[in-house]
């Protein structure tokens, strides 16, 4: 199975529905913009890390901080553009015993559909960084708005076919900016990569589909090289450093 079979395969919970959700509002501002007035998908998922840090507070989780990224899909329908309001609205889209989807949908005020989102996070320990059961309480919360779906941290890319004949290589300069309080390169980081293949691929637009995985993190001090297959109307990439993969993308047209 090709990259891009494994990334199109993908199913989108639908919804919201029944149990838990949360909305919050904003509004896109100057920093989130590409100069043609679009909205970035590293904004879109720093939005999304923004709305699920919200709705685990509001929601009192016994637990809201240990949590990461392990991948992220996301669905433009049409982009939201420079200083328009949207509402990002999150609810959980299935469980597993160590991780749990968030799905959102970011929507105009009028309640048109403009981006889907899953992520898939992680419950870590936070003294091994490791998995670690989702703690009862935030079971409890989830769990009507999961409506019995049951999902695994399996990887979408990571075991699939890539094209490393055809691949060209690419190192990619860290940013102090790139790291947050964890220590590791942020995960809306890895998004500024996709949006350097839109920059030069104007014709790849919404609808579309983007997604990052995340293998192993990058540390401070390493120097990642992407290993890029970039066609007219999609490309796949892995980050690397050495022999070891930190990351998949794909980002393409949805059909």
């Amino acid at each position: 199975m090709s990259f891009r079979e494994a990334a199109i395969g993908f199913s989108m919970v639908d919804g919201p529905g029944a149990g838990r959700q949360f909305t919050a509002r904003r509004r896109v501002r100057l920093g989130d913009a590409t100069p043609n007035g679009r909205l970035r998908l590293d904004s879109v998922a720093r939005y999304l890390q923004d709305v699920s840090n919200d709705d685990t507070r509001e929601s009192n989780w016994s637990d809201p901080h240990w949590w990461v990224v392990r991948r992220t899909v996301i669905d433009v329908h049409e982009f939201p553009s420079y200083m328009q309001e949207i509402d990002l609205t999150t609810w959980c889209g299935g469980i597993g015993s160590h991780w749990a989807e968030r799905r959102t949908r970011i929507s105009s005020l009028d309640g048109v559909a403009l981006i889907d989102a899953a992520s898939l996070w992680v419950h870590v320990d936070q003294h091994t960084m490791q998995p670690s059961r989702v703690p009862s309480d935030v079971v409890e919360t989830l769990t009507a708005s999961a409506d019995g779906r049951e999902v695994n941290a399996r990887l979408l890319l990571r075991d699939k076919l890539f094209s490393t004949d055809a691949a060209e290589t690419f190192e990619w300069p860290m940013r102090f900016a790139d790291f947050d309080a964890v220590g590791h390169m942020n995960n809306a980081a890895y998004w500024v990569m996709i949006e350097e293949f839109l920059s030069a691929h104007r014709d790849v637009r919404a609808p579309l589909r983007a997604v990052v995985e995340h293998v192993v993190q990058v540390e401070p001090e390493q120097k990642p090289v992407r290993h890029v297959v970039a066609g007219t109307r999609d490309f796949e990439m892995q980050l690397r450093v050495g022999d070891t993969m930190h990351a998949a993308f794909w980002c393409g047209l949805n059909p």
